[in-house]
C-alpha cells in the first residue's frame, strides 16, 4: 500500500495546519524527514506528541509536533502559514507520498477500521461536514437504529417478504431522506423576484447584520450577495440575486450577465422566495419571468406590508403556495415566513431515529431496491450497501 499525504486543515491563514500520512511505509518516511528537538532517538507510539523539526535536505522547514493516531497512521502538526503547507506537501510527494483530498484520505483510514460497514464509514465521514446538531443526531442515529439496521433487517426478512413490500420501505426512507438531506447538508435559498421589491433588506435582515447594500435606485443588485443563517433545524446560505427582469436579458453584457446569473443561482436553490412589493400593483409579476421557477419549491414573499397594499391576493390563484407577507423594513412577518420555510422543506417536528440515505451511492443503491425484479439482485443491493468498498483498490 502507498503512503498518502493529505492537508485536513482548510486553506487559508491560521494558527495550526494538519497534514495527515497514511499506508504501511509511513513511519519510514516521516523518520526521514523528522529529527526530534533534542536530536534523541525516539519512538512513534500511539497516543504520544513529539516535538521536532521537518528538515528538507538539512534545512529545518518548520518546528512541529508529530502524532501516531493509529497503526501507520501519522499527524503533523505545523505553523498554518499556507506557504508552509504548501512545502511540506511538496516535500511529502518526493519522498514518495501521494497527495489526496482530505476526505480521500479519511475515507481509507475508516474503511480499513470498518472494513464490514460501509454505512459507517460514511457515517464517520458526514459527522465532519455535518451543519447542524440536528443533522448530527441524524447521521449518528444511521448506524445503530436507521439505515444501517434496516438494511439488515430487510436481509433477514428477504426470502419471507414479498418485494413489493420492500420497495415501498425503500420509497419511504428516499422520502425521508429529501428533508434530512437539508438538515444535514445545509439548505440553498434564493430571493428571487422582481427589481426593487426588497430582496436585500430582506437578506440584511435574516442575516442580522448589513451584507447587501439597501437602495430606492430600481435594480441596485447586479451580482448575487450571500449569507450563512440558522433557522433551526437548518443551516442555511441565502443568496440575494438581481432582480428578474426579463427585458434586461437583451440588455448590455453586465445586465445579461447579472439575469444569467441569477438563474443558475435559480436552479442550484434548494428553496426560492419569490419577493414581490406588496405596495406595487400585481402587474410586477410577470408569466416570463415566473417560468424560471417552474418545478421549484417556491414561497411567494408579500414585502412592504407597513405600506398601503396595492397587490391583489387573487394574482396568487394557481401560483405556488400561500403568500406570506412580511415588512423586511420592521421585522414584521420574519417569523411567519421561517415557519413557512420549515413546513416547505418537511423539517417541522422532522425525528432523527428515521432511516435515511444520505449519500448519493445509498440514494442510488435504495432507487435500484426500488426498481429489483428479482430476490438475487435484491440480494446483492443490500449486500452494497453495507459492505461496499468506499475507495476502490486503484484510486
Amino acid at each position: 500500500m502507498p503512503v498518502y499525504a493529505a492537508a485536513m486543515t482548510g486553506p487559508g491563514l491560521g494558527a495550526i495546519a494538519t497534514v495527515q500520512l497514511f499506508g504501511a511505509t509511513a513511519e519510514t518516511l516521516l523518520r526521514g524527514i523528522f529529527r526530534k528537538k533534542d536530536g534523541a532517538p525516539f519512538e512513534l507510539v500511539q497516543g504520544r506528541i513529539l516535538l521536532g523539526h521537518i528538515v528538507d535536505n538539512g534545512a529545518t522547514l518548520d518546528e512541529v509536533t508529530v502524532g501516531c493516531e493509529g497503526p501507520c497512521c501519522f499527524a503533523i502538526h505545523c505553523h498554518g502559514n499556507p506557504l508552509i503547507v504548501e512545502r511540506l506537501m511538496a516535500l511529502l510527494r518526493r519522498q514518495g507520498a501521494q497527495a489526496v483530498p482530505s476526505e480521500q484520505l479519511l475515507a481509507r483510514i475508516l474503511a480499513r477500521d470498518e472494513p464490514r460497514d460501509s454505512i459507517r464509514v460514511e457515517a464517520k465521514l458526514a459527522l465532519t461536514t455535518v451543519k447542524t446538531m440536528a443533522g448530527a443526531a441524524i447521521i449518528a442515529n444511521q448506524v445503530k437504529a436507521g439505515l444501517s439496521e434496516k438494511v439488515r433487517q430487510w436481509q433477514d426478512r428477504l426470502d419471507s417478504t414479498p418485494l413489493e413490500a420492500i420497495a415501498a420501505e425503500a420509497g419511504d426512507i428516499l422520502k425521508f431522506s429529501e428533508p434530512a438531506r437539508l438538515i444535514v447538508s445545509g439548505c440553498t435559498i434564493a430571493l428571487v423576484g422582481p427589481p426593487n421589491t426588497g430582496k436585500s433588506t430582506l437578506l440584511n435582515t435574516l442575516a442580522g447584520r448589513e451584507k447587501a447594500i439597501v437602495s430606492e435606485t430600481r435594480g441596485t443588485t447586479r451580482d448575487w450577495v450571500s449569507a450563512e443563517i440558522h433557522l433551526p433545524p437548518l443551516a442555511a446560505t441565502i443568496i440575494d440575486t438581481a432582480g428578474l427582469d426579463p427585458s434586461l436579458r437583451a440588455a448590455d453584457a453586465v445586465d445579461q450577465a447579472a439575469q444569467q446569473r441569477s438563474l443558475e443561482i435559480i436552479q442550484r436553490a434548494d428553496l426560492v422566495l419569490l419577493v414581490l412589493d406588496r405596495s406595487q400593483p400585481a402587474e410586477q409579476l410577470t408569466e416570463s419571468a415566473l417560468e424560471p421557477l417552474a418545478g421549484k419549491k417556491v414561497i411567494p414573499v408579500l414585502n412592504k406590508d407597513d405600506l398601503p397594499s396595492h397587490f391583489d391576493p387573487a394574482h396568487f390563484l394557481n401560483r405556488p403556495g400561500p403568500a406570506v407577507p412580511i415588512s423586511a423594513r420592521q421585522g414584521r412577518g420574519i417569523e411567519d415566513l421561517i415557519h413557512a420555510i420549515h413546513r416547505i422543506c418537511n423539517v417541522v417536528e422532522f425525528t432523527p431515529h428515521l432511516p435515511v440515505a444520505f449519500t448519493d451511492r445509498q440514494r442510488h443503491l435504495l432507487r435500484r431496491l426500488q426498481r429489483s425484479s428479482s430476490r438475487v439482485l435484491a440480494h446483492d443491493i443490500l449486500s452494497q450497501l453495507l459492505e461496499s468498498p468506499l475507495i476502490s483498490p486503484s484510486a
